[in-house]
């Protein structure tokens, strides 16, 4: 099936980096204005301006008149399978008690770990699907989903069991990202040596056997895990062939940042605490730093400094921290406004750091991420709109018209 789209506002975000962008790259968003776009079957064909060459041949036409063509939105950093909400602790932060005093009190992540524990695979499954299924038909063309809310050895496998079961049955595309190291259990509050030697000895040896994730990551921070404990979960995790990407920087300048460098990793995620020696190291170094607006949008936190990190050079990500305790909403397209407002962030930055740098946070830049022929044709039409500045602008409307997911639309 060709689905030729004709006359295109502004077909945004064509071409194909070979690096994350950084620095002032992301200002540069490369578009063709009144353009067309060919797809066939799940690929984009080929695509040009209207007044420079004839479009060729399709099945059927759409005409796109005053309207813009986008990449979908990668998002790199989700905590997507869970059991149940924590709405009682979101009426306990406007009361006044902070992340860390709702952590000590049983609630957090232990809270969900619970709860997890007690819910059944099948279950656990078929309300993740729904819940891709929301992602999707909201504009998030590929995802990244973690464990971390087992913390024992069953519940942790039984989460990745899951995301493997929804790489399957969803045609979303999806990475899976260990984080048994999100906390440590209560019952291991005394010896987190031996949680560790859990996590290394007993779980890493199914996900190889499995084949159960893609990458391994680790909660560095006070009170959670040390940047040393960071290094040896992570370089356990390299030989069996996952990617470390780390939460790193969230409630404090907890060393992550310089944790996740040492041992390659992907991304480090958060950085809302960063000083001048966290910046400069990201900066210079190959890591794309992944920013959570959400996140410090919920918790009434500062947000991270992404005009400090374009300054120096960073490679920037955005991303929902979907979750259900500290960013309960998978709309990336509130996390490029959001960009925009809080961040400081231009349009033409936050677009690019929702798309291609998201999919070079998941290795899937060759795929997904931005316009260009080969990749899948995951887009997003807007409805008509007067420029691409009016999507973060009016971050109460809904801008998107269609979305389509590998040429098929699903919205």
């Amino acid at each position: 099936m060709r689905i030729l789209f004709r006359h295109i506002k502004s077909l945004v975000g064509i071409g194909q980096p070979d690096a994350p962008l950084r620095g002032d790259e992301l200002a540069m968003l490369p578009s063709l204005e009144n353009a067309w776009l060919l797809i066939e079957d799940e690929c984009i064909h080929s695509y040009g301006r209207e007044e420079e060459q004839a479009p060729p041949a399709s099945d059927r036409i759409l005409n796109c008149s005053n309207r813009f063509i986008l990449p979908s939105f990668c998002d790199s950093h989700t905590h997507l399978v869970f059991a149940g909400s924590r709405e009682a602790e979101f009426v306990d932060k406007i009361k006044g008690k902070t992340y860390a005093e709702i952590a000590a009190k049983g609630g957090g992540i232990h809270a969900s770990a619970g709860k997890l524990a007690a819910m059944p695979e099948e279950q656990l499954f078929r309300e993740s699907m729904i819940k891709l299924d929301k992602i999707a038909a909201a504009g998030t063309g590929a995802i990244e989903i973690k464990s971390g809310y087992g913390l024992t050895v069953d519940a942790e496998l039984k989460m990745l069991r899951v995301i493997k079961q929804l790489k399957i049955h969803h045609r979303l595309p999806i990475k899976a990202t260990f984080l048994g190291a999100h906390a440590i259990p209560p019952e291991f509050k005394e010896d987190r040596e031996a949680y560790i030697r859990l996590l290394i000895k007993d779980i890493l040896p199914v996900i190889r056997e499995e084949k159960l994730a893609d990458y391994v990551d680790v909660f560095c921070e006070k009170g959670f895990f040390t940047p040393e404990e960071t290094i040896r979960i992570c370089e356990a995790g390299k030989s069996i062939g996952l990617i470390p990407k780390i939460h790193a920087n969230q409630l404090n300048v907890s060393g992550g940042v310089q944790a996740g460098i040492q041992v390659g990793a992907l991304s480090v995620d958060h950085l809302e605490s960063m000083d001048e020696e966290a910046i400069t190291a990201l900066a210079a170094s190959s890591t794309i730093g992944t920013l959570l607006p959400g996140a410090a949008y919920f918790l009434r936190m500062p947000y991270p400094p992404a005009r400090e990190l374009m300054k120096a050079g960073a490679a920037l990500a955005l991303a929902s921290d979907y979750n259900p305790g500290s960013s309960p909403s998978f709309n990336m397209q509130q996390v490029f406004s959001m960009a925009c407002i809080q961040l400081r962030m231009l349009p033409e930055e936050a677009l690019q750091a929702t798309t291609i740098n998201g999919a070079f946070a998941m290795q899937l830049e060759k795929q997904a991420g931005s316009i260009y022929p080969g990749k899948w044709a995951n887009l997003l039409l807007t409805r008509t709109i007067p420029s691409l500045a009016y999507l973060p602008y009016a971050f109460g409307e809904s801008c998107i018209e269609q979305v389509y997911l590998k040429g098929s639309p699903i919205k």
